[in-house]
C-alpha cells in the first residue's frame, strides 16, 4: 500500500467515493437553461481533468484545450415542492466561539488511502465496513490519488470575525455588512515561516484523523486515539485528549469554544481490526477536555448503539446521522433532545448539516424509487419547518450551506471532472426554490461525496454570492495551470461579473469569509511556496496576507497534501495544513510525512 516518492507533488482529484446508481431521467424540466456568463466562465477555456503538478523541471509545453461552449446545457427543473409542514419558533443562537470554520474531509488524502466518505468504522456493519475499507484502499492504488476535503460556509447577519456554529460561518452578512471588509489585515511582512509541523503517526491500517480547529489562543487536531492542541505562540503541545479508541468523525462547526467529535467503541485489536463508529463526545477548545461522550439506540429496537458516519454543530445542538440512523444532543450537558422520526413510508434521516441553523436529507422510499426531501430543522426539536421534494433521479443530496439553505446533487450522474455535483438548488426559509444553478457544463470545480450530507467543498457562501474556483486550464506561461474563484447570484442563480485570478502557475481555492472579505488559499508551483489572500467582494482586488517559503524542504512539506483531501485553517497570520487519515509510510521516499504543517507571520 505504498505510494512512490514522486506523489507528493500530484494534484489529482478523482473522486475517491462510488456515484449513486445511475437511473432514468426525470420527468419535465429544471427550468430555463442558465444564461452563460459574460465573457464565458471567468477566464480562459478550462480543460478536462486537471494535470499533475510540475516536476523538478520545467517540462514541455501542454497542449493547448480544447475550446469551451459558450453556452451551458439545459437541465430539467426539480418537481414542485411538498406541502411544507407547519413553521416552528426559530431558536436563538449562541454567543460566538473560535475559529472552528472547518473543512470536512471525506476520502484520501495524497499519502494515506482512507475509504470514502461515510466508508468509515460508522457506515454500518461490521463486514461492510471492511468491505468499504479495503476497496476503497485497492482503489486508492489504482488511481494513485483521490481526494476530496469538504467545507460549509453559511452566511449570516454576524458582525464578529470568527466563523462559528450559531453566529455566521461566513461572517459579515449576507449582503457583506461588518463594516465593508474583514479583521484579516496584511502584516508588515508577509514572508511566511514555520511554527511547527508535527510528523504523521504510522500505522498498518488506515486510522481517520478527521477534525481541525482553530481557535485564538490554540489549533488543535485530531490524532490516532487522541485530539491534541497546540499553543499558537510556538506551536508546542498545550493538551491532549485522549479517547482510547480512533477519531471517526467530526463537526465542522464551533459553538462556545466547543466541538463535536464521532469516535469508535474502542482501539482496534486483532481479533477486531474495525470497530464501529458509535461514540459522540464534545470537547472544549480552550480547556482541552472530553465535556461528555454519548452513543444512541436504533428508534427501531435493539440494544445495539448506532453507528454513525458524519457530526455536526447548530447552536446548543449536537447531531450525528449516517445510513444506520439519527440522533440529537445538547452541546452544554449531553442530554439527549431528540431522534429522528419513522413512518410508514419507510423515510429516514440520512444525514445533518449545521452551522448557523441545522438541515436535513431526509429519504424516503426503497432503491432505487428513492424520494429525497431536503428541510430546514428546529435545532431544539428536530421539527421541520418547511420541506423540498428533489426531483426524481436523484437517490443522495448534499447540503452545501443550512443559511441560506442550499442543496447540491448529482442529478444521473451528470457531473463533469470528477466533482460529484451537477446542480445546485437554493431554497427560501420555507425550504421552496429560490434559484437553480446548474454546473453541468463543467467549468466549475466545487467537489462533493457521495455518501455523507456535509461533505462538499470549494464553495463559499458570503455577499448574498455563492463564491467556488473554476476548473483548471492552462494559462500564459508556457508551463502550469491556473484557475479562478467566480461567484453566483443567490437570488437569480446567475453567475456574476466577479472573478479573482489564480496567477500564473498558481490553482486557487477559496476557504472562509472574513466580513464581506473572501479569504483564499494559492496552491504553489513545484518552485514556490503557497499564498493566502484576502479578496475584496467589490473589486476583486486581492491583498496578500502571507507567503510561504520556497525552500526545497517547506515546499515539499506544503505540498504533500492534496487540496481536496486536507483540511486548511487559517487566522491572524497563521496557516495550518492537516491531513485527515494516516497509514503506512512510503518505503521509497525519503521526504518526511506530516500530520500537519503550519506557518506563521509573526
Amino acid at each position: 500500500m505504498n505510494e512512490s516518492a514522486e506523489q507528493p507533488t500530484e494534484r489529482q482529484s478523482a473522486q475517491m467515493s462510488t456515484p449513486p446508481p445511475p437511473s432514468q431521467p426525470p420527468s419535465g424540466g429544471f427550468g430555463a437553461p442558465q444564461d452563460p456568463p459574460p465573457g464565458g466562465f471567468g477566464g480562459p477555456p478550462p480543460v478536462p481533468p486537471a494535470a499533475p503538478a510540475m516536476p523538478s523541471a520545467p517540462p514541455a509545453q501542454p497542449a493547448q484545450p480544447p475550446t469551451v461552449p459558450t453556452g451551458q446545457p439545459a437541465a430539467p427543473a426539480p418537481a414542485a415542492p411538498a406541502p411544507a409542514p407547519a413553521a416552528q419558533p426559530a431558536y436563538g443562537y449562541p454567543q460566538d466561539g473560535g475559529y472552528g470554520y472547518p473543512q470536512q474531509p471525506a476520502t484520501t488524502p495524497l499519502y494515506a488511502a482512507q475509504a470514502p466518505a461515510g466508508a468509515g468504522p460508522g457506515g454500518g456493519s461490521d463486514v461492510r465496513t471492511q468491505l468499504m475499507i479495503v476497496g476503497a484502499a485497492l482503489l486508492a492504488i489504482v488511481l494513485i490519488i483521490g481526494g476530496g476535503f469538504w467545507y460549509v460556509s453559511g452566511d449570516d447577519k454576524g458582525t464578529d470575525d470568527k466563523p462559528v456554529a450559531g453566529g455566521s460561518a461566513s461572517p459579515g452578512g449576507d449582503k457583506g455588512e461588518a463594516g465593508g471588509g474583514g479583521t484579516e489585515k496584511a502584516p508588515g511582512k508577509t514572508k511566511s515561516k514555520t511554527l511547527v509541523n508535527v510528523p504523521m503517526p504510522v500505522s498498518d491500517e488506515i486510522v481517520q484523523t478527521d477534525g481541525s480547529w482553530l481557535t485564538d489562543t490554540t489549533y488543535a487536531k485530531s490524532d490516532m486515539g487522541k485530539v491534541v492542541g497546540y499553543n499558537l505562540t510556538d506551536g508546542s503541545k498545550k493538551w491532549e485528549i485522549p479517547l482510547n479508541a480512533n477519531v471517526c468523525g467530526a463537526s465542522r462547526w464551533v459553538s462556545d469554544n466547543k466541538t463535536a467529535i464521532l469516535f469508535d467503541a474502542a482501539l482496534p485489536t486483532a481479533e477486531k481490526k474495525y470497530q464501529p463508529c458509535n461514540q459522540v463526545g464534545v470537547i472544549d477548545l480552550n480547556t482541552g477536555k472530553l465535556l461528555w461522550s454519548a452513543s444512541a439506540k436504533s428508534q427501531t429496537g435493539g440494544d445495539k448503539p448506532v453507528t454513525f458516519s458524519e457530526i455536526t454543530v447548530s447552536g446548543q445542538t449536537v447531531a450525528a446521522g449516517g445510513l444506520d440512523g439519527g440522533a440529537a444532543w445538547n452541546l452544554a450537558d449531553g442530554k439527549s433532545l431528540w431522534a429522528p422520526k419513522t413512518d410508514t413510508d419507510n423515510c429516514e434521516d440520512i444525514g445533518y448539516a449545521g452551522g448557523p441553523a441545522l438541515a436535513v436529507i431526509r429519504r424516503c422510499g426503497q432503491s432505487p424509487n428513492y424520494v429525497i426531501y431536503a428541510q430546514p430543522l428546529d435545532a431544539t426539536t428536530g421539527a421541520p419547518k418547511g420541506s423540498y421534494k428533489l426531483s426524481a433521479g436523484i437517490d443522495f443530496a448534499q447540503i452545501v450551506s443550512t443559511k441560506p439553505l442550499i442543496v447540491a446533487a448529482n442529478i444521473n450522474r451528470t457531473a463533469k471532472n470528477a466533482t460529484g455535483v451537477s446542480d445546485l438548488f437554493v431554497l427560501d426559509d420555507a425550504a421552496q426554490l429560490k434559484a437553480h444553478i446548474p454546473l453541468t457544463s463543467g467549468n466549475y470545480a466545487p467537489r462533493c461525496g457521495a455518501t455523507e450530507v456535509e461533505t462538499c467543498t470549494h464553495m463559499i457562501v458570503g455577499n448574498g454570492k455563492l463564491y467556488m474556483p473554476t476548473e483548471e486550464h492552462k494559462g500564459k506561461a508556457d508551463y502550469g495551470r491556473t484557475n479562478e474563484i467566480v461567484s453566483f447570484d443567490l437570488e437569480t442563480g446567475k453567475q456574476t461579473a466577479d472573478r479573482a485570478d489564480a496567477g500564473e502557475r498558481f490553482t486557487t481555492i477559496p476557504l472562509r469569509m472574513d466580513g464581506s472579505n473572501l479569504i483564499a488559499y494559492k496552491i504553489p508551483p513545484y518552485d514556490g511556496g503557497g499564498q493566502i489572500v484576502s479578496i475584496d467582494p467589490k473589486s476583486m482586488k486581492e491583498t496578500l496576507l502571507m507567503e510561504n517559503p520556497a525552500t526545497k524542504e517547506s515546499q515539499r512539506a506544503e505540498t504533500q497534501y492534496v487540496p481536496d483531501s486536507a483540511e486548511y485553517r487559517f487566522g491572524n497570520g497563521k496557516l495550518f495544513i492537516a491531513r485527515t487519515a494516516v497509514m503506512s509510510k512510503s518505503t521509497s521516499s525519503t521526504d518526511p510525512y506530516y500530520l500537519f504543517v503550519s506557518f506563521t507571520v509573526s
